[in-house]
């Protein structure tokens, strides 16, 4: 994985590699019959990393849409996809969401406390991409963001008090080893293998993803308690 290093008067702005974005794009495509598309891109400007969508506060700097029909230039061809990252080689890498998987995001300390839970479980997992912003998703079948809010209901938690959404039909995600902005790359949790090639059901993973944010939640209303 590409390292990055913070962006200071004496250290260069660290260059995300072209060549790399259009391996990992063609091999999603190829590998994992995962539809792509091309997002924005950094620019270099006056020592800052500026998005080139051109807006100065823009909250996804190099890692989102360039269009607003992008659904319909997403491919799962290998040969299109190439064809796009040739086109424009600093594109960042973006997955839609609710065609081959849907991703449950939820914030990186209960995704890591989940994760582990699942892994004593010997549950069956899919990829899990870490973000910038310290979040984590989980893929699993498409589906996920319709059934997900019920799912969390019957549980006991109420979605609106836990840290957990599902990105389905109409979303997107970042893809490894595409860059936010100065904060970092979009890395992998538990990369794509060919064991994780067949997702799982939302329902296999939300009591313990649930119950790391029903834990979190309860942490942090403690603290504010306390603080009070």
């Amino acid at each position: 994985m590409e390292e990055t290093i913070g962006v200071t008067e004496a250290a260069p702005i660290p260059q995300q590699r072209a060549d790399q974005l259009l391996d990992h794009a063609v091999r999603y495509a190829e590998e994992r019959h995962w539809d792509v598309f091309p997002g924005t891109w950094l620019e270099a400007e006056d020592g800052k990393e500026q998005c080139s969508c051109g807006d100065t506060a823009c909250s996804a700097p190099g890692a989102h849409p360039v269009r607003q029909d992008w659904e319909s230039q997403a491919t799962g061809s290998a040969v299109q996809a190439r064809r796009l990252w040739s086109t424009q080689p600093k594109a960042s890498i973006l997955l839609p969401t609710g065609r081959t998987f849907d991703a449950i995001d939820v914030s990186e300390t209960a995704g890591f406390l989940a994760l582990a839970r699942m892994e004593r479980m010997d549950l069956t997992l899919g990829p899990v991409t870490c973000t910038p912003d310290r979040r984590m998703l989980f893929f699993v079948l498409p589906g996920a963001g319709l059934k997900v809010p019920d799912l969390v209901r019957k549980l006991g938690w109420s979605p609106a008090v836990v840290d957990l959404t599902a990105r389905g039909e109409g979303d997107y995600v970042a893809a490894p080893p595409t860059r936010v902005g100065s904060h970092g790359a979009v890395q992998w949790a538990r990369r794509p293998t060919p064991a994780n090639r067949w997702l799982p059901d939302a329902e296999e993973l939300i009591s313990p993803l649930a119950y790391a944010c029903g834990r979190e939640a309860a942490d942090a209303r403690t603290r504010r308690a306390q603080d009070s």
